[in-house]
């Protein structure tokens, strides 16, 4: 049956249409580490798909952490009904990022909870799964061996490959050897591989033999929540002085996968003009370090703020004149910065820190709504801000109205979930048929 959906892949060039399909009341399992309410952006995609999963007939359960991913010291419920999927949250799954010891135990305690609950759970019809925690595809693939039902991967991320880029482990290593070997075992297994962009398709494809199972769909921006705020009608630039301040917002994940240091340069260079603001907005491992060099430095032009709830991101990014995108230089496949959807989703320019070619490359190159600018080029940094704080206001929406435009054509989040799920359905469904 997964041959089938493999030709059926390759029929549909690779390209979903959505379709009503026969409803079967089956079970499609998602294993996170992270979920809605948690900020973390994994976690709101996953929602995405298990809300249009469910409406298209499915019985959704997830299996997700307790505590918060990026702040352990936030407790959910451990059972709640969300707009009809069934979420539960295991205990001891998650302890934080702060050290890679306290990653691995929730790791692993969290694979093995979710391998007992998935080879028990009845009425299987296939398990989906993300990069969060690491490896969590292993604990899918236990699962398929004992139930034989197909698996989905949705790549948001690529390992070793990121913690060999940022120096973490070296490629001869026992641990990246481990890894990559467990990556090939998942690849081989999984029944539909979603890649984020062309280069990570690239990476992925060189592990092992894809046979008309890996897609390419990037992430979209959450349209019906992020939606464009005008400045003077916005509580959160009111809430931080930005009033009559040009914003350069960095919003998202702080990892060093994503250097910051050029930007925090450029804001030090500008500390003494009280016109500009710089806002770090967000969490990660490398939040706590930029903050004590804020301090340091003594930026009094910076503001450093967490995450923030999904039903405020209209507020927080609309706050910003222009948005920041960085990838590091190693970084292009392995990781997508997903960051710049919101961006473009509130109309607002982009300045990119990271190489060419890569994802972001081909979007300033396709549809001139950014500035890029390479790392360590303070000087060219702060000449780019200045370029856009010179701009009329008129010019900069204009920019802006482009980076809408590109969105509501191939990157709508109607469009590419739906692509999505019906690739699920594409391999869940072949599996349902075989059983009936």
């Amino acid at each position: 049956m997964q041959a089938r959906a493999a030709a059926s892949l390759k029929r549909a060039g690779l390209g979903f249409v959505t379709r009503r399909w026969p409803r079967y009341r089956r079970t499609l399992l998602i294993f996170t580490q992270v979920f809605v309410p948690d900020p973390a952006s994994v976690g709101q995609h996953l929602y995405d798909v298990a809300l249009e999963m469910h409406r298209r007939g499915y019985r959704v359960r997830v299996y997700t952490a307790r505590h918060g991913y990026d702040d352990p010291s936030r407790v959910y419920k451990p059972r709640e009904n969300l707009n009809g999927i069934e979420v539960r949250r295991l205990p001891l799954s998650s302890f934080g990022k702060s050290t890679i010891l306290t990653r691995a135990l929730g790791t692993i305690s969290f694979q093995i909870q979710a391998i007992f609950r998935g080879v028990f759970t009845g009425h299987l019809a296939g398990i989906f799964f993300s990069t969060s925690p690491p490896l969590i595809g292993f604990a899918a693939t236990v699962v398929r061996m004992f139930r034989t039902i197909p698996i989905a991967y949705w790549a948001m991320d690529l390992n070793p490959d990121q913690l060999i880029a940022i120096g973490k482990i070296r490629k001869d290593d026992a641990l990246a050897a481990f890894l990559e070997s467990a990556n090939r075992m998942i690849l081989k297994n999984s029944s539909l591989i979603i890649a984020l962009d062309r280069f990570m398709a690239q990476r992925v494809r060189s592990r092992a033999k894809m046979i008309d199972k890996l897609v390419t769909i990037p992430p979209w921006p959450h349209q019906t929540s992020i939606v464009p705020v005008a400045h003077e009608a916005n509580p959160f630039r009111a809430k931080h002085g930005l009033g009559g301040k040009f914003v350069i917002m960095y919003s998202g994940n702080h990892s060093p996968s994503n250097p910051l240091d050029t930007l925090l340069d450029a804001a030090e260079r500008l500390k003494n003009d009280p016109s500009i603001r710089f806002l770090f907005v967000g969490g990660g491992i490398i939040k706590k370090e930029l903050e004590a060099s804020v301090r340091e430095r003594d930026l009094t032009n910076v503001i450093c703020l967490p995450y923030q709830p999904l039903e405020e991101l209209r507020y927080s990014l609309s706050a910003a004149d222009v948005h920041v995108v960085s990838l590091g230089e190693k970084m292009v496949g392995i990781i997508h910065p997903c960051k710049v959807y919101g961006a473009m989703a509130v109309g607002r320019p982009v300045l990119y820190f990271g190489p060419t070619p890569s994802h972001i490359a081909d979007l300033l190159a396709a549809a001139p709504f950014g500035i890029r600018v390479n790392h360590g080029d303070v000087d060219r940094a702060v000449s780019a801000i200045h370029e856009l704080q010179a701009m009329p206001a008129e010019q900069r929406q204009t920019m802006g109205e482009l980076a809408q435009q590109v969105l509501a054509g191939a990157f709508s989040q109607k469009t590419l979930c739906n692509r999505l799920c019906d690739g699920l359905q594409l391999v869940f469904r072949s599996r349902s048929m075989g059983q009936s």
